[in-house]
């Protein structure tokens, strides 16, 4: 499970004294744990949604010109990807949408959610569905 590997990462970068990775492993054993109790027990959805807001708060904190904000927030979103599962690239995730708008017989823009449903249904947790959504509007636009 990913929360007992983040605990020992936690007790080692304690032992070890960081203590900027000790504040973003803590946060994220806290969100492991909140999910776990209301039951839903999905470790990578936790994961994705922490990256997701680490990453959307750099960016506002780039847009306003504030870099000493922006780069922890980016260091703690590096953290979380480290636990994530690894990720289809690119070609193997365009192969995916190819035969899933072959299996659909999408032809346009408006096909878009029965080609990511049978997408993400193929490719689980190995692609973000910002990504998928971004290759399949493409394929779908040419």
């Amino acid at each position: 499970m990913i929360s007992e590997q983040v605990k020992q990462d936690l007790t080692a970068a304690m032992k070890a004294g960081e203590k900027e990775r000790v504040t973003a492993l803590r946060l994220l054993l806290s969100e492991l744990q909140k999910d776990a109790k209301e039951g839903k027990g999905d470790e990578v959805a936790v994961l994705r949604r922490e990256r997701k807001r680490r990453l959307e708060s750099a960016q506002t904190y780039a847009d306003a010109g504030r870099p000493e904000l922006e780069a922890p927030e980016r260091a703690e979103a590096e953290l979380i990807a480290g636990y994530l599962p690894a990720e289809l690239d690119d070609d193997a995730l365009r192969g995916h949408v190819t035969a899933a708008i072959a299996e659909t017989g999408a032809s346009s823009p408006k096909d878009m959610g029965a080609v990511m449903k049978v997408v993400m249904a193929a490719v689980g947790d190995q692609a973000d569905g910002k990504r998928v959504s971004a290759l399949v509007r493409e394929a779908l636009a040419g």
